[in-house]
């Protein structure tokens, strides 16, 4: 993957920055219009960046691409919103160049609205994607996503409270790749009072501010 050095202000930037496959191109240009279309609607993504989707959502996404270890078979998004970054990467990870195997991407949102936009484009783009139409906490969804390669997370809550909602599903192999911003120090930090974890920074190529967070090994601190 090239990183993008200059903001990607349409589908050719983001070709050219990722060099993906047509077929990829074509299945993200339709979630492109998807989503405008549907921001009339629905409040999607925060409409002053619509404009700049290519860069502030589906770049912003794709980043985490470099970060996907060869062997991922499995992936949670958490909190999913419009799908970013669980649909793109669903999308990415599809892409039969790239990837020898399938990997199972599960999308979970309690927006019922959401998911339904969700549906539409993993179903006009023929992604197949699990979407999990409900709260992550909530014990009844944890056995089907349970013990996966990676969990992914943008803009769902700080560190703290996502730690506390998916600690009962990390495994000893899971990994967490959370997109945040500039309050990540402060985030772990906090987080630190209360959870044992490795974390890896890694810079944001979209957003001068922004971090990838990478955890591992992430276990609940007790008392005494």
């Amino acid at each position: 993957m090239t990183e993008p050095k200059s903001p990607i202000r349409s589908a050719e930037d983001f070709q050219a920055a990722f060099d993906v496959s047509r077929e990829t191109m074509e299945r993200l240009e339709i979630y492109a219009d998807l989503l405008r279309l549907w921001q009339a609607k629905i409040n999607l993504v925060a409409p002053k960046t619509l404009g700049e989707a290519w860069h502030r959502h589906f770049a912003d996404s794709a980043q985490l691409l470099s970060l996907t270890p060869k062997n991922t078979k499995s992936w949670v998004d958490v909190g999913a919103g419009a799908g970013f970054p669980g649909l793109v990467m669903a999308i990415l990870l599809a892409d039969s160049e790239r990837n020898n195997l399938p990997v199972e991407v599960s999308l979970v949102e309690s927006d019922g609205r959401k998911a339904a936009f969700l549906r539409e484009v993993a179903r006009q783009t023929m992604i197949p994607v699990d979407i999990c139409n409900a709260r992550i906490e909530l014990s009844t969804n944890y056995a089907k996503i349970r013990g996966r390669d990676i969990y992914s997370a943008r803009a769902f809550a700080p560190l703290t409270r996502l730690f506390r909602d998916i600690h009962p599903l990390f495994s000893a192999s899971s990994t967490g790749l959370f997109l945040k911003g500039r309050s990540v120090a402060e985030e772990i930090k906090e987080a630190e009072d209360l959870w044992n974890f490795d974390v890896q920074l890694v810079e944001s190529v979209t957003d001068p501010d922004g971090r990838i967070v990478v955890v591992r090994n992430l276990n609940a601190k007790t008392e005494g």
